[in-house]
């Protein structure tokens, strides 16, 4: 009888364990019964560091919001971060450890396009989710790869959108200055197919570096085709130099920013002429200033969270893309699965806090947003001037 009981009991153990192992050998990579592991993919040091850092000091801000109501069915969100210095070699090696060492459930990040290239084949391989924050080139979304998507306006969007304001403003001489690296030629490219479709020849077409020194000889050239406009594509930067060696040379054409200037009053402070950016109006992603009273509790929060951050347009990225990123992950379930948060993406509409408009994923499109706002200064204070809903 004895033994009966001890085989028995043998028996039980043995069976416990065995579940226990078929249980562990089926939990999905990043996650227990108390956390989400998340991985932030970015550019984090370097000259672009503040640029990295904010989006996602805003995207820990609503996931320590989540945390705090109690997370995601219970669970805490955890956010790792690793540095690709808007470097592609150095992207490579931060998704692989993401990936492999920290063995992230998701990957939530990606700032420097060339850098987001340089790491997609990674992730498209080890079918880890990736919601892209900022980084804008299309061929990151498009053809639609299941688990990648992005909460930023894809490169051509601004594009186009620029073309279209150009026109809808009455300007007939419209110049480019544009870098012709990874990350300028994803907006370029697009940038000539709308100057096509519109029936337009730009009158001058410049190419500048990312970190050029001088721009005086670009400003003179644009200046003697008698540009009424100018479309800038270029990192912040770049677009500082540009705009600070026009006007210097006394020459003060409408200017069409990217998103990289969308926060025209920090853009102003960087420029440091008084007058300069009079005439700039700039495309973005989020819909309010910094300082709009709607987004108000955002701007409390970060600046609490982190004293060093004065709230900016690269937090409001991250706020909405945070946003985006926990409602998925609620409608994915309690039995949470990357296949079940990739389905989740795939069919969700999310009105955020900060952007003009909605960000919408469906199945056939994971370039989920697609209103541009307009920033320009309104008596020393940046305000969105107008909207608009970018096709193709």
């Amino acid at each position: 009888m004895k033994a009966r009981r001890h085989f028995l009991s043998t028996m039980s153990a043995a069976l416990i364990a065995s579940m226990c192992v078929v249980g562990a050998a089926n939990a999905e990579v990043g996650v227990t019964d108390k956390e989400i592991k998340i991985g932030a993919l970015g550019v984090l040091t370097g000259p672009l560091a503040k640029y990295g850092n904010t989006v996602y000091d805003g995207i820990e801000t609503v996931y320590e919001e989540a945390n705090k109501s109690g997370g995601i069915h219970g669970r805490q969100l955890v956010y790792v971060r690793e540095d690709d210095r808007c470097q592609a070699a150095e992207a490579v090696g931060a998704a692989k450890k993401l990936i492999h060492q920290h063995k992230v459930f998701m990957i939530h990040g990606g700032a420097c396009s060339n850098a987001s290239l340089a790491a997609k084949p990674e992730i498209v391989a080890t079918k880890v989710p990736w919601v892209i924050t900022a980084s804008t080139a299309p061929s990151l979304t498009y053809p639609v790869t299941p688990h990648i998507f992005t909460t930023m306006l894809a490169g051509w969007m601004e594009s186009y959108a620029q073309v279209q304001y150009a026109v809808e403003k009455g300007m007939k001489r419209v110049a480019i200055i544009a870098q012709h690296d990874n990350w300028g030629r994803s907006r370029y490219d697009p940038l000539m197919e709308a100057f096509k479709l519109h029936g337009i020849e730009p009158v001058a077409n410049e190419e500048i570096v990312p970190d050029p020194a001088d721009a005086t000889a670009i400003a003179l050239r644009i200046q003697a085709a008698k540009a009424d406009a100018v479309i800038l594509i270029a990192f912040p930067k770049a677009a500082v130099v540009a705009v600070r060696d026009m006007y210097k040379i006394g020459y003060k054409p409408f200017m069409i920013g990217g998103s990289t200037v969308g926060d025209v009053g920090l853009f102003t402070k960087n420029v440091g002429i008084p007058g300069a950016t009079d005439n700039l109006h700039a495309v973005s992603t989020i819909g309010y200033a910094a300082d709009d009273p709607a987004v108000a509790k955002w701007k409390k929060l970060v600046e609490a969270k982190y004293s060093g951050d004065t709230f900016n347009i690269y937090h409001m990225f991250g706020i909405a893309s945070g946003q985006f990123v926990v409602e998925a992950l609620r409608r994915a379930g309690k039995d949470l699965t990357r296949d079940a948060f990739n389905k989740a993406a795939s069919n969700l509409s999310v009105n955020t806090d900060v952007y003009g408009g909605p960000i919408t994923c469906t199945p056939t499109n994971h370039q989920c947003h697609n209103t541009a706002a307009w920033f320009g200064l309104v008596n020393g204070t940046t305000k969105r001037l107008a909207t608009t809903i970018v096709t193709r």
